[in-house]
């Protein structure tokens, strides 16, 4: 009887209170499994409207499999974590070339395409193929935790958590099982001052009757990340300026950039300016004039973002395969990280000529 009332009481709560959203109540596996991979780590909020935009350029997973990835990580730009428009690619594009253009409904096929985890694949299934797998992200811990009444997320303990959600999740309908936990721990069962009065499941929560939810789980004390100290330099040729192509692999991959890099310990700001030059475009530029700096913060790290206006002194710059001239009303034609964005910003207000 308990699974019963929990079961019933966490989807009757959903139907009622679930927010509406363009990825919701859909039957498109494609539509489903996009905006599973564009929420991970990321608000959803954030995520309407380039779920919005995709879709109104890149109706179909084959529209996808065809792209550019240029065009791709461009519409993609500003949401962060790249690695997993790059995957999404890819793994579209096995999907047209060996099921035909159908995702998977296999777990282990689906599974192993690039950027598929055991979340994704099991967040997937069941909404879009209605199979059975509890999916969980790091609200449902939140909740779970504090349903059992777990202060730790030992292996242990995660899973007692599976085996109570594997016994209790509605088996004609685990989509909506899966989504009405992950609602309830983003909307009600947050990590701070949680809303137990409006909880469905506070009858059944022990951190709820122990009299204070927020010790479950304990948070783990986060490291303060490491700082870097970051220059980069705009090189002029007449109106045009130089770029370059971040490799396929690492961090930001596939985007574009100006040439500079971290500065060392005791290194002034032009002397690492003119140290990366050299190293990657086999010339030093002459420096012009600061344009500004600010600041950055990635999930692990953050960065001081200086730029400055240079020109060619002397020898040229070479335009390699992933390097172009361009001028200032052609950024929007390429892929930039944040944090290049908010050079522009500054540029914009000072106006592009030096």
């Amino acid at each position: 009887m308990q699974q019963n009332n929990f079961t019933l009481s966490i989807l009757t709560w959903y139907n009622k209170q679930k927010r509406i959203l363009p990825f919701r109540d859909i039957d498109d596996p494609y539509k489903i499994w996009l905006s599973e991979v564009m929420l991970q780590q990321t608000q959803i909020e954030t995520v309407i409207p380039y779920f919005q935009k995709w879709i109104s350029k890149y109706p179909t997973i084959l529209s996808v499999a065809t792209a550019d990835q240029e065009c791709l990580l461009k519409i993609w730009e500003g949401l962060g974590y790249y690695s997993r428009c790059r995957n999404f690619h890819k793994a579209t594009k096995i999907v047209v070339a060996k099921h035909g253009g159908v995702i998977p409904d296999k777990w282990l096929e689906f599974r192993a395409l690039p950027g598929v985890g055991d979340y994704t694949a099991a967040a997937v299934l069941s909404i879009a193929y209605s199979q059975p797998y509890i999916a969980i992200d790091g609200n449902v811990k939140r909740v779970m935790a504090r349903i059992l009444g777990l202060k730790n997320l030992s292996n242990r303990n995660m899973t007692r958590m599976k085996n109570y959600l594997t016994k209790n999740i509605l088996k004609d309908n685990p989509g909506d099982f899966n989504q009405s936990m992950m609602e309830l721990g983003a909307r009600i069962c947050s990590p701070r001052n949680p809303n137990c009065g409006k909880c469905p499941l506070s009858f059944n929560c022990k951190a709820f009757s122990m009299g204070d939810p927020e010790l479950y789980p304990l948070s783990v004390r986060k490291k303060k990340p490491p700082h870097y100290e970051i220059v980069v330099g705009i090189v002029w040729r007449g109106e045009e300026f130089y770029i370059q192509k971040r490799g396929e692999n690492g961090m930001l991959a596939g985007l574009w950039e100006f040439p500079g890099g971290k500065v060392k310990l005791g290194e002034s700001l032009e002397d690492a300016l003119y140290r990366e030059m050299q190293e990657e475009c086999g010339a030093m530029p002459k420096i012009l004039k600061k344009i500004g700096t600010i600041k950055h913060a990635y999930t692990h790290f953050t960065i001081t973002f200086h730029g400055y206006h240079c020109e060619e002194n002397g020898a040229s710059i070479s335009c390699q395969q992933n390097s172009k001239w361009i001028k200032p009303n052609q950024i929007d034609e390429f892929p930039f990280p944040k944090a290049n964005h908010k050079l522009f910003s500054i540029l914009e207000k000072q106006g592009w000529d030096v």
